[in-house]
């Protein structure tokens, strides 16, 4: 458990693995969003049985953080996920929530308080496990197909700068001339880079692979998520890898 971190309380939820885990085992840190209404139906979801669901860190709507299973222990988190060779990533991570209404209830800006707590948070899980900073990713980065979250106006870019999470360097109004030209023609280009930088990529329908380019604009392209490919996409993933 971080030492530390202000204005830590628990509320332990039953739904983890109950045998415990090395800590050579953590090598992921997954951020969410709750994607409900407010702390208190988050927290309930959290801690029923019949949800099967749970995390590792809840942080809520003041900034303040909660802790639900200890790390050693297995959440119920990320669900059906894969990354690089990895699947099924519960039993490999660390997982934080984050209060936020989400995509279906009005999505927010995080709080300047609850970013200040995962900063803190993160900066010790990442130096208890030595995370790799490649290896700390949102809900959709590892489940495309079914989850928005953390979403687009989660500071991805401004935790890189704490030294948290992973951002390219290629200079934005360098960048913005190459919005909307289209490289649809390079698809199989980009989506061999995206399975190279660790997305899981193997979908045939267009419709998955839209949601799969939706993710990663999410996280690389927040300013624009309309799931088309086009040359800042692809300029941003040549420069990840």
């Amino acid at each position: 458990m971080p030492n530390n971190v202000e204005k830590m309380s628990f509320n332990y939820s039953p739904n983890f693995y109950p045998i415990k885990r090395s800590n050579k085992q953590i090598k992921y840190l997954i951020f969410h969003y709750t994607g409900m209404k407010n702390d208190h139906s988050a927290i309930k979801k959290l801690t029923s049985e019949n949800s099967k669901v749970s995390c590792h860190y809840y942080i809520n709507k003041k900034g303040e953080l909660l802790q639900m299973i200890p790390e050693s222990y297995v959440a119920w988190h990320a669900g059906r996920s894969k990354w690089k060779k990895d699947n099924l990533l519960n039993k490999n991570s660390i997982g934080i929530e984050i209060s936020n209404p989400g995509h279906d209830y009005g999505y927010k800006k995080f709080t300047k308080a609850q970013i200040r707590c995962l900063i803190k948070l993160s900066k010790k899980l990442i130096k208890k496990y030595r995370i790799n900073k490649k290896n700390i990713l949102g809900h959709s980065d590892i489940a495309p197909l079914r989850k928005k979250d953390p979403g687009e106006k989660f500071p991805w870019k401004y935790l890189s700068s704490k030294h948290i999470g992973f951002w390219h360097k290629i200079n934005l109004n360098k960048l913005k001339k190459f919005r909307g030209i289209d490289m649809n023609f390079k698809m199989n280009i980009f989506v061999k880079k995206l399975k190279k930088f660790g997305y899981y990529t193997e979908y045939s329908d267009s419709n998955s692979l839209k949601k799969l380019i939706k993710s990663f604009q999410r996280r690389f392209r927040p300013e624009l998520v309309n799931g088309k490919l086009d040359k800042e996409c692809l300029e941003i993933i040549k420069s990840l890898i």
